[in-house]
């Protein structure tokens, strides 16, 4: 499945082939747990490697052994399905933050992207753009899951950089988030699905959304074909993330690209989080190799039609990650809790944004027991807003994005996309001019993403 530096790919667009290729890469540090009655064939997988008895890896994580027990027998029936809307899940592996904040966290290295928009050689502007869109892997080596976005769902992030970022839940069945971001020197718009596959203990993530960047400068348009995610340990063990296969991006308006692989994690952790690859120019001849972690740092060096390093130059440091919080409960980066902060919040915040919402909140400040509770509250409420709109025979419409004619096609299926239709700078733009607007007090307002006031909540 990895690319060679003729730019051929063998596999299929990163859906096939390497996923036997990771399994025979972990064929020595995956364990199935025997001598556990009812777990038999059940695999934990330990990216260290090491000799540990496999049951005694199953014991560990963050489940209480009740809970892990109950939740696993509940699960047994959905092994081989797509669980994207089938399961409710505990608020014991969520994160205090949305899918929707999720998708804010690739603003942080915002200054790839000044590089990459400045940039006179279009080739470098690749290594910029590319190394931007792999710094956000970073924040997804997180093991805990974000909240599910409510239908009609909202973020805004603003005081970063210029940067004005929305994201709104655009459907629920399946669920899809749109998100648009700008400032002077890029636009970026993606529409955002998944799907999957659950596989007993671990599960795999596909990513058919759309992600298009524009750099304003030279007006070039850049597309993201991302890697597939697996979640290894999700019941069963310490819960961790690995992303092995092609990440492509192309510059759809000269034809040229990025190749890169992510090295699947192989015996006792080898090759994890490793990334190489190249540069191509649009005759698919290699100009540049990029290699490094997408946990640590990212460098790059010019190259021959071999790709070999050319005589006399250096490898140079493109990107790396930035200290962290010692000991943090998430694991959250300094960003990560800015993007939870009302700091980055614009005046008079919209009443369905993610930062209001109750179980979300409840869990940042450590009540899960509240927080599963207004959990169950706001998806109950959900559903009395679905029953409501299908007895009216009213169809939901986003506020902030259209959905468009375009499909989408991606290696895992075609996805509607869904545009940004420019209201939301209209209406900031009216908030930000207006000299009596009245603040409210954010960290109590009642979060209201709800399409109708009356909607009935079953008993």
């Amino acid at each position: 499945m990895a690319s060679n530096k003729d730019g051929n790919q063998s596999g299929s667009g990163g859906g096939g082939g390497f996923f036997s290729f990771l399994g025979s890469s972990l064929t020595n540090i995956a364990k199935s747990v025997n001598g556990m009655l009812g777990y038999e064939g059940l695999e934990v997988v330990n990216p260290e490697g090491g000799n540990e008895d496999a049951g005694a890896e199953a014991q560990r994580g963050r489940w209480k052994q009740e809970d892990r027990d109950n939740y696993w027998k509940m699960m047994q029936k959905y092994i081989g399905a797509d669980i994207t809307s089938l399961v409710t899940l505990p608020v014991i592996i969520c994160e205090p933050m949305t899918n929707l904040q999720k998708m804010a966290e690739l603003m942080e290295y915002f200054y790839l992207l000044e590089l990459a928009d400045e940039c006179e050689d279009p080739h470098m502007r690749l290594v910029y753009a590319a190394t931007w869109f792999i710094s956000l892997y970073h924040a997804l080596q997180r093991t805990w899951k974000p909240f599910n976005p409510i239908l009609g769902e909202t973020y805004e992030f603003v005081n970063h950089a210029g940067i004005t970022f929305i994201a709104e839940q655009v459907c629920h069945h399946p669920p899809i988030g749109a998100a648009h971001a700008e400032n002077e020197h890029f636009k970026y718009d993606i529409t955002s699905k998944v799907k999957s596959k659950f596989l007993g203990n671990s599960v795999e993530v596909y990513p058919l959304g759309r992600s298009r960047l524009t750099l304003k400068k030279s007006g070039v348009v850049l597309d993201l074909v991302p890697p597939p995610t697996k979640v290894h340990n999700l019941i069963f063990g310490r819960t961790w993330i690995d992303s092995p296969g092609e990440m492509i991006l192309t510059n759809l308006t000269t034809g040229d690209k990025v190749l890169l692989y992510f090295q699947p994690c192989g015996w006792f952790g080898a090759g994890r989080y490793e990334v190489d690859g190249y540069v191509y120019n649009s005759e698919e001849e290699p100009k540049i190799l990029m290699t490094g972690k997408w946990n640590e740092s990212i460098s790059y060096q010019p190259c021959d039609l071999e790709g070999e390093p050319l005589p006399g130059s250096t490898m140079k440091e493109v990107w790396k990650a930035a200290e962290a919080p010692k000991n943090d409960k998430f694991q959250y980066t300094y960003f990560a809790h800015k993007i939870n902060s009302f700091d980055t919040a614009p005046k008079k915040l919209l009443a369905s944004d993610s930062r209001l919402r109750p179980d979300r909140y409840a869990l940042e400040i450590g009540d899960v027991s509240k927080a599963s509770s207004e959990k169950s509250r706001l998806e109950e409420r959900q559903r009395a807003d679905r029953r409501t709109r299908e007895g009216k025979g009213d169809e939901f419409k986003p506020k902030w994005f259209n959905l468009s004619n375009e499909m989408c096609p991606t290696p895992w299926g075609e996805l509607e996309v869904y545009e940004y239709n420019g209201k939301y700078h209209e209406h900031r733009a009216a908030i930000d001019s207006s000299d009596h607007v009245e603040e409210a007090d954010a960290k109590t307002a009642e979060f209201n993403p709800w399409q109708y006031e009356d909607s009935v909540v079953s008993a």
